[in-house]
């Protein structure tokens, strides 16, 4: 199959009606989260997972991606208008969005926003498309042994690239790696880590991990904090109107943030944040003006938007191509995948064409029902931005409850989701990171699947790791990111 064969039956797949109501509902809802401080996409993935039992595969990954880049979207709004990030991806727009609100500009600062994320996620979408073909093809080569040694080499870049404190982060990765392997082990049938606890048989529940770390957690951490900003000026349709100056500004910045977040948005470990952070470093240093970005620059609100949305988009190439999550909350889809029984990898475009080029085609389609419903809807996301976070979470707590105990209806997942929050909580203010813990319990099972299997192959040589020229130069790789942190630091000290 062509890729223009690929494009044609996945519209046909995506203009399905109960896959476009799913792709509207889940562009509305990403939008929602996003607006509001303090929730955001992962915590409303975790909310939906345990509807994904209910309905089909398709349906379901369409849900969950319209969530996934809505929010990059409603997380702008409260960025620009409140100076709180919706999103962390969005954090970086507060730095001219906020400012150029303070001006009387709200509307232009919000329009530069949505359209430079419909631009960026548009462009995306051509580079997925271009990409996942070649990707599928190459990945095809790959054996048991390199997969293993891909997704070492995935967690470790996770928890280097772009992290001040590489030893924490690597940290949080051996957890979700050691709590990936509590249950029965699938060859011996021996138990682990479940200290005779029966509901520990099958595993710690992915639903209840995820919700207590960014449900839960996210709730407790934003009690006292959400509501201490003033509620926004009201925003009218006129006001989003842009000036010519304005236009011919950020077209050259959303050109620029969208190859940045394509390229970034597709490398396992790296994610919108940093490609987001990056567009604006680059903006700052190609512009004529620098002294005018953080007073309300609107390329300081076209690069990053355009990057974190076209980020997003190539993010699903790692995961659907080769099985490897780019960040964390690909690793609630990779998870999602797996509960529907479907394993992503090389094979997916051949084996699973209706999921594949659905999801692609739908990538569109929700985006464009984005920019039609959010210009209309400004005023409505500014009025509720006016409601107290004390009124929110009660009913966040009720639904994460009620999403947990849907699963497999046991008291012990809830007792477990309070548990994993209140741990969620400290991890946090305690500077480490929840998300590679999660990233970690995710490949983890993978990593040792393969291993197992490369092992089982070679009849137990481990010289199979190095003897593949593919394995070996993923360890090598992988090595280097380890010994980097070790020579930045110490090369200054020679100078």
């Amino acid at each position: 199959m062509t890729t223009l064969d690929g494009l044609a039956h996945g519209l046909g797949v995506a203009l399905q009606p109960g896959i476009l109501i799913y792709s509207l509902l889940g562009a509305l809802l990403g939008t929602f989260v996003g607006v509001l401080p303090g929730i955001g996409a992962m915590a409303a993935i975790t909310l939906l997972l345990p509807i994904t039992y209910y309905i089909s595969s398709e349906a379901a990954l369409v849900m969950l991606a319209g969530v996934y880049y809505g929010a990059q979207y409603g997380g702008s709004v409260a960025s620009i208008l409140l100076r709180l990030p919706g999103t962390p991806q969005s954090a970086v727009t507060t730095l001219d969005g906020y400012p150029l609100a303070r001006q009387g500009r709200a509307g232009a600062a919000l329009f530069t926003a949505m359209i430079s994320s419909f631009a960026g996620s548009m462009l995306g979408i051509a580079i997925l498309v271009l990409l996942a073909g070649w990707l599928s093809k190459v990945a095809t080569s790959f054996g048991a042994a390199d997969y293993a040694a891909m997704m070492v080499m995935g967690l470790v870049a996770a928890s280097t690239v772009g992290s001040s404190r590489p030893v924490k982060s690597l940290a949080m990765v051996v957890v979700g790696l050691i709590l990936g392997c509590v249950g029965t082990d699938v060859n011996s049938g021996v138990q682990r880590f479940t200290f005779g606890q029966t509901q520990l048989m099958d595993g710690i529940n992915l639903v209840a991990l995820a919700m207590g770390l960014f449900g839960v957690a996210e709730v407790i951490a934003n009690i006292q904090s959400a509501d201490r900003h003033g509620p926004p000026d009201r925003v009218t349709l006129r006001q989003l109107i842009p000036t010519r100056d304005d236009l011919r500004r950020i077209l050259a910045p959303i050109l620029r943030g969208t190859a940045l977040g394509g390229f970034f948005g597709a490398l396992p470990g790296t994610g919108s944040t940093i490609s987001s952070f990056l567009a604006y470093a680059t903006e700052r240093r190609v512009s004529r003006h620098p002294e005018r970005f953080g007073k309300g620059a609107v390329e300081g609100i076209a690069g990053p938007e355009a990057a974190n949305n076209s980020a997003s988009i190539t993010a699903f190439v790692p995961t659907l191509t080769l099985g490897i999550p780019g960040d964390p909350i690909m690793a609630l889809m990779l998870g999602a995948l797996v509960i529907h029984g479907i394993q992503p990898g090389p094979m997916m475009l051949q084996e699973r064409p209706d999921m594949f080029w659905g999801l692609v085609a739908s990538f569109g389609i929700g985006n464009l029902f984005l920019l039609l419903l959010n210009l209309p809807l400004i005023g409505i996301w500014v009025s509720m931005l006016r409601i107290p976070f004390r009124w929110l979470y009660p009913a966040i707590i009720v639904f994460i409850c009620l999403g947990v105990f849907s699963v497999r209806g046991a008291v012990f997942d809830l007792v477990m989701v309070a548990g994993i929050g209140v741990v969620g909580y400290a991890l946090a203010r305690a500077k480490f990171s929840p998300a590679l813990l999660l990233l970690g319990f995710v490949l983890g099972p993978l990593i040792e699947t393969n291993l197992r299997r490369a092992l089982l192959i070679s009849r137990g040589d481990a010289m199979v790791f190095l003897e593949r020229p593919i394995a070996c130069g993923f360890l090598l790789a992988t090595a280097l990111l380890l010994i980097w942190p070790l020579l930045r630091r110490a090369l200054p000290g020679r100078g």
